[in-house]
């Protein structure tokens, strides 16, 4: 195995709860009140729709993706969900520190060091906003490839911290069975005095609709018993992502580092005062919602 690389599941396409558009040459972060799915073939006009994301949305009310069946595919929940405090290089999109609150690895002069982790707000380091959540969520949608992949990528603290305890939870009471579990991503969505009031989505992880937990943990027991049987060593496949993923010093892809470069640090509205008054509104209004409890 080549080192430095992490090596990572397959990915298929993504889900977003929101875009980029660009107006006056000025690329903004817009959320939605939706899911969308897209491939990772990306034109000028955005990223192509992914056929799924037309399957789904035919039979969702008012055409509004707001749920999502999914599967997990590995039993252990920090597989599936890996988040953690991200510094990125503003420039070429490449992490510079990468932390848990508690230590994190920070690319210096000297080389690649070990460090204690404050978090984002007392770190010296990554004030002023440079350092951020960043939650990467891999989910199987459908049954067209068994180890390929959708993934949700997400710098809103609502959806990290309610993605993770979901995780863990299911995991716990189907007794580590939680690649097995019929689930679903659901948009919700909330509203605060830090954002003004306006409404903001995030994205949690339910059992099935129709669907109860003592049914869910039932089956998962059923699908794990059989699929056994069949010869599928699921231990040897979460224990093949864990050293995949433990394989370079950082997790990146060279293809995301545009977008998060994008979703991490959105022009400021002094970047944005040679434009047009609209766009520096517009930005004003994004920065105000992205920068309060978001999802």
């Amino acid at each position: 195995m080549i080192k430095g690389l992490a090596i990572t599941p397959p990915v298929l396409g993504r889900i977003s709860i929101g875009r980029v558009v660009e107006k006056n040459g000025i690329r903004l972060p817009q959320k939605d009140n939706q899911f969308t799915i897209t491939s990772q073939i990306q034109e000028k006009d955005g990223w192509v729709l992914h056929p799924l994301d037309e399957e789904l949305r035919r039979d969702a009310p008012n055409n509004k993706l707001r749920t999502i069946p999914v599967r997990m595919l590995f039993n252990e929940a920090d597989l599936n969900l890996r988040a953690e405090y991200n510094m990125f290089d503003r420039k070429s999109g490449r992490p510079m520190c990468v932390g848990n609150g508690d230590t994190c690895k920070r690319l210096t002069q000297s080389g690649v060091q070990s460090l204690p982790c404050p978090g984002p707000t007392l770190c010296e380091f990554g004030k002023g906003g440079l350092c951020k959540p960043y939650g990467r969520l891999n989910v199987k949608i459908g049954d067209d490839d068994d180890l390929g992949t959708f993934i949700f990528r997400t710098t809103g603290y609502n959806s990290i911290r309610t993605l993770a305890a979901r995780l863990s939870y299911y995991q716990a009471v189907s007794g580590g069975l939680l690649a097995y579990m019929p689930l679903e991503l659901k948009l919700r969505g909330k509203s605060t005095t830090q954002s003004h009031r306006t409404p903001i989505f995030y994205v949690d992880l339910v059992i099935k609709e129709g669907v109860s937990l003592q049914e869910a943990v039932a089956k998962a027991k059923e699908t794990a018993n059989k699929v056994a049987e069949e010869g599928i060593d699921q231990a040897a496949l979460d224990a093949a992502a864990a050293k995949g993923f433990g394989n370079a010093l950082f997790e990146y892809d060279e293809d995301e580092m545009t977008e998060v470069v994008e979703e991490f640090y959105p022009p400021t509205p002094d970047e944005a005062s040679a434009q047009s008054p609209a766009v520096v509104s517009e930005l004003r209004k994004n920065l105000v919602i992205s920068k309060s409890v978001t999802g």
